[in-house]
C-alpha cells in the first residue's frame, strides 16, 4: 500500500508497454504520465523547486514564474498549490484548453501570449514576457526551465537508471525533444554507462532545435522556436524529425487499441518507428519514453473538428487514400504495414 501526503510524492516509474501487440514492432514504451502532474515534467519541477527551495532562492514570499507548453506548467502548478506558492504560468494558444484549466483548477495564473516569433513559435515572446516580469517586481522567481541543470538532472539520477535497470541489454532509446531536459540526463546518464546506448532525439518538423527551418506547428510539447540552451548535441547519436499527421495517425492508430497517449507521445512513438524501420531488426531492444497521456488532448488531437479545422486536407473523409502518407509507411515495420491499417483521413 502507498500512502502520500503531497501529491508530487507519487509517481508510477517501472511501467512499460510493449507495443508489439499494437503497431507489429516490439517497442517498450515507459509510460512517465501516472502521477498527480500527468507527464514526466513533474520531475524536472520537482528537481527545479526542491534545489531553488534548498538554496534559499524561493521563500514563502515568492511567486513561481515559467514559460510552458503546457506539461511543466501543470506539474508547476501542482507543486505549488501543495507547497503554499502562488504560480504564474506563461503560455500560448497552442496550450491544450485542459491544460489551461487543469492549471487555474490548481490555483495558477494562466497567461497567455498571442504575438508568433521570428520563427513563426510563440517561445520567443513567452520568454520575453517572463523576463519583463522578473524585472519588474523581484518577488517572481523563474525557475527557467530552458536553462536550468535540474532539469536534465532530474533525468540523469531518476529516469535513466530505472531504463537501465528494468532493460539491462538495452540498445535504443528514443527520447522526445522540447526543453531537452530529459533527453540530455539520459544521454548524460547512458554515455557514462559501460556499453553502448545510442540515444536518439526525436523533434518534430518545424521546430528549429536541430537546425532545421521553422514552420508552423500545432501540437504543443516537443519542439521550439528558440534553440534550448541546455542542448548539447555531442551526447546525441541521431535525431528523427516527425510530421503532426504521422504523430496524429499514431496517437489514434493506439487509441483504437486501448492506450490514450498525448501528442508528446505520439511524436516520439512515430519516430522510433521511422528509425527502427531504417536502422533496427527485430533482435535490437528499443525503449522509448511517454512523456503523456492523452486525456489534455480531446480537445485537440482527438477531436474531429479541430483536426479539420488544422489538417483538413489530409483527414478530409473520403480523400484519405489520396493523402501523403507516413514517412516508413510499407516499410513493414511502421503503421502502414499494421493490419487493418487505416490511411489518414479515416481515424
Amino acid at each position: 500500500m502507498t500512502v502520500i501526503s503531497a501529491p508530487e510524492q507519487f509517481n508510477t516509474d517501472d511501467l512499460y508497454v510493449d507495443l508489439a501487440g499494437s503497431l507489429g514492432r516490439s517497442l517498450y514504451l515507459k509510460c512517465e504520465g501516472f502521477n498527480f502532474a500527468g507527464s514526466v515534467k513533474l520531475k524536472a519541477a520537482l528537481g527545479m523547486v526542491t534545489a531553488a527551495e534548498r538554496s534559499g532562492r524561493l521563500t514563502p514570499w515568492s511567486v513561481l514564474v515559467e514559460s510552458s507548453s503546457g506539461n511543466l506548467g501543470v506539474a508547476l502548478a501542482m507543486i505549488a498549490a501543495s507547497r503554499g506558492y502562488r504560480f504564474v504560468c506563461v503560455t500560448d494558444p497552442r496550450c491544450n484548453p485542459a491544460t489551461h484549466r487543469i492549471m487555474e483548477a490548481l490555483g495558477a495564473e494562466v497567461r497567455v501570449v498571442d504575438l508568433p516569433d521570428a520563427a513563426g513559435g510563440y517561445l520567443a515572446t513567452r520568454l520575453s514576457l517572463v523576463r519583463s516580469m522578473v524585472e519588474s517586481d523581484d518577488r517572481y522567481v523563474w525557475l527557467d526551465q530552458y536553462a536550468n541543470p535540474e532539469n536534465w538532472g532530474s533525468h540523469l539520477t531518476s529516469t535513466g537508471p530505472q531504463i537501465e535497470s528494468a532493460f539491462p541489454g538495452i540498445d535504443v532509446l528514443f527520447v522526445g525533444a522540447g526543453t531537452t531536459g530529459t533527453l540530455m540526463g539520459c544521454a548524460r546518464y547512458f554515455r557514462s554507462r559501460p556499453g553502448r546506448v545510442r540515444v536518439v532525439a526525436v523533434d518534430a518538423v518545424g521546430s528549429i532545435t536541430f537546425g532545421d527551418r521553422p514552420a508552423p506547428r500545432m501540437i504543443p510539447g516537443l519542439g521550439t522556436s528558440v534553440r534550448p540552451p541546455l542542448l548539447d548535441e555531442a551526447y546525441v547519436d541521431d535525431v528523427v524529425h516527425v510530421a503532426e499527421p504521422d504523430t496524429l495517425e499514431i496517437c489514434h492508430r493506439l487509441a483504437r487499441r486501448g492506450f490514450l497517449f498525448g501528442g508528446s507521445t505520439g511524436t516520439v512513438v512515430a519516430g522510433a518507428l521511422a528509425w527502427l524501420s531504417r536502422h533496427g531488426d527485430e533482435s535490437v531492444t528499443a525503449v522509448a519514453l511517454a512523456p503523456d497521456l492523452g486525456e489534455r488532448y480531446l480537445d485537440t488531437v482527438y477531436r474531429t473538428s479541430w483536426l479539420r479545422e488544422h489538417f483538413g486536407e489530409r483527414i478530409s473523409a473520403g480523400a484519405g487514400s489520396a493523402q501523403p502518407q507516413p514517412a516508413w509507411a510499407g516499410t513493414g515495420a511502421g503503421p502502414g504495414a499494421l493490419d487493418g491499417a487505416m490511411p489518414m483521413g479515416t481515424f
